[in-house]
């Protein structure tokens, strides 16, 4: 699992506080919610992980606790997790020790999943240049793996909402040629991962938002 090559590889600098966490990890993958300042709604449609996780355990064989879950860049338990994703229609600050912390995190085996749910293009960009001030976001050809791991999107990222009506992108930032932040502009997955009745998406775009959560679940785990 992701989560024990994350406790042995994190840096020196966490080592003590990994393995004290280490006590009460669950074996079982959960998505961790990223909570941040700067007045952006992190935690807006809360069931999506849960609508998510329960469709991966439907449809692959990883063990899943489908709950949601946040968690703090400060916090204690941040680098138990594998995986983190960040949402939200607004601003984005992250202090120093955040920037030092998530690099920290992404450099030892981290992965972050960012999906713009509408106005946080430009703040996102701006604090991960302070993550990764050498690097600006590419955008993922598609013939990368990630969209063809599990189901295929031979197209790229799936068009869940229109928003302003431009095609959807996916984004990467790598570290030492691995995948280490990716991020959906224009696209939305996550709004079709919520109930039904949040965004009243048409149950063939729940499917296929889906089914791209799964790909981005599968990816991170074997990567």
């Amino acid at each position: 699992m992701r989560v024990l090559f994350l406790l042995l590889f994190i840096s020196s600098a966490f080592q003590a506080e990994i393995v004290a966490q280490s006590s009460s990890v669950s074996s079982a993958f959960v998505i961790a919610r990223l909570k941040y300042s700067g007045g952006g709604d992190w935690y807006n449609d809360p069931s999506a992980e849960v609508n998510l996780l329960n469709f991966v355990r439907a449809n692959t064989n990883i063990a899943v606790n489908p709950h949601y879950e946040f968690v703090d860049i400060g916090g204690d338990n941040f680098f138990s997790y594998p995986f983190v994703f960040l949402t939200g229609h607004g601003n984005i600050a992250l202090n120093e020790t955040e920037v030092r912390r998530l690099r920290t995190y992404l450099e030892n085996g981290g992965f972050l999943y960012v999906d713009d749910d509408y106005g946080l293009d430009r703040p996102f960009r701006r604090e991960m240049k302070k993550v990764f001030p050498d690097q600006d976001l590419v955008e993922l050809p598609f013939n990368y793996a990630l969209y063809h791991c599990k189901f295929d999107f031979s197209g790229g990222p799936p068009k869940t909402h229109e928003h302003n009506g431009k095609p959807a992108q996916g984004f990467g930032l790598f570290y030492r040629g691995r995948l280490v932040v990716y991020y959906t502009y224009e696209s939305n997955p996550s709004d079709g991962w919520a109930d039904p009745a949040v965004h009243n998406d048409p149950e063939a775009k729940r499917q296929e938002a889906l089914r791209f959560g799964t790909n981005l679940v599968v990816w991170a785990l074997t990567h």
